[in-house]
C-alpha cells in the first residue's frame, strides 16, 4: 500500500513544470514522454511507485544516478534528509537544478558527469536509485549502498529491462526482488 504522504505529494507536484513545453498539456497522462537531449520523463504512476519502494524517510541520503528533468529528484528531495544527484548531460543537469531551486529545495547536491560508478566521495548512501538501465549489476553502486540500505534500478538490455529491488542487510548480505517489467533508456557508463 502506497504511502498516503506520497500519494498526496504525487498529486500537488505540477508535471508540467518539468516538461517541454510543447508537451505540458499532456502532463496528466500516465505516459513518458521526451525532454531535451533524447531523454525521457518518466509516467508519473512509475516515479510514485519507485519512491514508495526506496521506503524514504527524513533521515535517508539518497543518490539519484540520472538527474534527468528533475521530476524523479523532487520526489526524492520533499521525502529524504539529502539527495545527491548525477546527471552526465550538463544541459539536463542545468536545467534540473534550475528548476528545484525555483520550487525551494535546497538538500540537493549536483553533480554532472558519468554516475555509473556513483558519487564516492558521499558513500555510503541509504538509499539510491537508478533512472537508466545498465545491462549488468553496477558493483561500484551495490558497493555504495549503506547497511540496511535499498537501491532501486531497472537492469537490462532495451526490450527485457526488469525493476529491482536491491537490499543490503544490518550484516551485508545482498538480495534482490524483481517488481516489475520496464522499459528505460540506457544507463551509458560503465556498465552499458
Amino acid at each position: 500500500m502506497t504511502d498516503e504522504r506520497l500519494v498526496s505529494f504525487f498529486r500537488s507536484l505540477d508535471r508540467s513544470r518539468f516538461m517541454e513545453e510543447s508537451y505540458q498539456d499532456l502532463a496528466g497522462i500516465d505516459a513518458a514522454f521526451p525532454i531535451r537531449c533524447g531523454q525521457t520523463i518518466s509516467q508519473p504512476s512509475l516515479v510514485l511507485y519507485m519512491t514508495d519502494k526506496l521506503r524514504l524517510d527524513h533521515t535517508c541520503s539518497v543518490l539519484e544516478i540520472g538527474t534527468g528533468s528533475g521530476y524523479q529528484t523532487a520526489f526524492l528531495a520533499h521525502f529524504a534528509r539529502w539527495v545527491h544527484t548525477v546527471e552526465r548531460i550538463s544541459e539536463l543537469s542545468q536545467l534540473a537544478r534550475s528548476r528545484l531551486t525555483e520550487l525551494g529545495y535546497r538538500n540537493i547536491s549536483y553533480k554532472t558527469g558519468d554516475g555509473s560508478s556513483g558519487w564516492i566521495e558521499h558513500a555510503p548512501y541509504d538509499r539510491i536509485i537508478v533512472t537508466a538501465a545498465p545491462r549488468f549489476m553496477p558493483d561500484d553502486l551495490t558497493d555504495q549502498l549503506a547497511p540496511n540500505g535499498i537501491m532501486i534500478l531497472p537492469l537490462g538490455k532495451r526490450g527485457r529491462q526488469r525493476l529491482l529491488r536491491i537490499e543490503r542487510s544490518a550484516e551485508g548480505i545482498i538480495t534482490n526482488t524483481h517488481l516489475l517489467d520496464v522499459a528505460f533508456v540506457d544507463l551509458v557508463g560503465k556498465y552499458c
